[in-house]
Formats: structure tokens, C-alpha cells, sequence
């Protein structure tokens, strides 16, 4: 059997790292109204699968570590070097719905761009120089999107990829795209939905699982 899950779903045995996520009662009524909702706008406003894009953010450890390490059996006491290491950063993922990756944006702790990786570390022209990640710094005490960084990100990364794209396809300025985000603080805010309302208008968001 461990050989059928690894050959045939890649599975392999893996530590826990946290409480699997439970889902709301009425989850299949959201999914449902999900589905509709985007359903709905897309046809409504035709949109090319292209200019469908899903972006979500995770956290990056440096070192997880897998909390293992060799002991004298019945030791009650084990100590290894690392487990207390916290410092991460917040990677943005981006794809569209025909499988085309955006530029990933990585957002790290700190207030200056010596927060961000060395220029002259190992492989970072290579990731810079076609653009393919975006190296941001938080400009506050965490690593998490905020305000300025989900600015950027539509700024730098996805108004410009749907700009091109709209090139591509030969269709108008003003055509309509769809861009389909998490439920964090920051994209359930106010003052991030009428920025972009202001400065994006052609940009349709869904957030979460939507409502009717």
C-alpha cells in the first residue's frame, strides 16, 4: 500500500505540523455560492481564462527542521539546535486559470531594503533579472502583507500582467478581469477595496468564498 500512495499520488509519511483545518457546516453552500458568483461574472463580463487570477500568501520558514535527531533510546530529554528558530517570510503566489505563474512577491521583516536578500547572494540575478520574484520589505515588525505591500504587489505584478495579456488577446484597455484573493485582514479591508476601486477599476475581486 505505501508503495501504490508514493507511485501513484506522490505521498509519502509526513510529521504533523498543525490542527487540520475544519469546515464551517454550511461549507457546501458556499462552495456553491462560490461557484455561481464566479460563474456568473465571468460570463457576465466574459472574461478570458487568462485574465482569471488566484493569489494566495503563505509563510516561509527558513529552517523548519523536522524537530529529529539521533539519541540514546529511553532519552527523556532531547535537544536540538534550531527548534526555537521562528524568522520566515511571507511568499504571494499568483496563477492564472489557463496555468500561467505571475512573479512571485516575497515580503520580509524590516524597515529598509537591507532586509532583503543580498544582491550578491547565490542565484539572485537569476530570480530578479526576468522578473520572476519581487523582493519587498514589510516596512513594519512582521513579515505579513499589509497595506503598502498589497499595493505594490497589484501595482507591480498584477495590473501589469493583465495589461499585457489584454495586449496579447487584442482586446481593450477596459475589458474586465476577475482576481480572486484570501480572506486576510487586509484583503477584507475597506481602505484596501476602495483603492482599488479608485485605481483599478477594470480589476473585479472576489474574496474568500463570496455571496450573492
Amino acid at each position: 500500500m505505501r508503495k501504490l500512495l508514493h507511485g501513484l499520488l506522490c505521498w509519502s509519511i509526513r510529521k504533523a505540523t498543525q490542527a487540520a483545518q475544519k469546515c464551517p457546516k454550511d461549507w457546501e453552500d458556499q462552495c456553491e455560492h462560490s461557484f455561481l458568483r464566479l460563474a456568473y461574472l465571468i460570463k457576465e463580463w466574459m472574461i478570458h481564462q487568462r485574465l482569471l487570477v488566484n493569489s494566495d500568501q503563505t509563510q516561509v520558514v527558513y529552517a523548519p527542521g523536522n524537530r529529529m535527531t539521533w539519541n540514546p533510546t529511553g532519552e527523556k530529554q532531547v535537544a536540538v539546535v534550531g527548534v526555537e528558530e521562528k524568522r520566515a517570510f511571507t511568499l504571494l503566489v499568483s496563477v492564472s486559470a489557463d496555468g500561467s505563474v505571475l512573479p512571485f512577491q516575497a515580503v520580509y521583516q524590516g524597515l529598509t531594503k537591507r532586509s532583503l536578500p543580498n544582491g550578491n547572494a547565490p542565484s539572485y540575478h537569476e530570480a530578479t533579472s526576468k522578473g520572476d520574484f519581487k523582493f519587498e520589505f514589510s516596512g513594519t515588525s512582521t513579515y505579513w502583507s499589509n497595506q503598502t505591500t498589497m499595493r505594490n504587489f497589484v501595482d507591480n505584478i498584477l495590473a501589469p500582467y493583465f495589461e499585457r495579456t489584454k495586449v496579447d488577446l487584442k482586446w481593450p484597455p477596459h475589458q474586465k478581469s476577475l482576481w480572486l484573493i484570501d480572506i486576510w485582514s487586509v484583503h477584507r479591508s475597506e481602505e484596501f477595496w476602495e483603492w482599488m476601486q479608485k485605481t483599478h477599476p477594470n480589476i473585479i475581486i472576489c474574496k474568500g468564498v463570496p455571496k450573492f
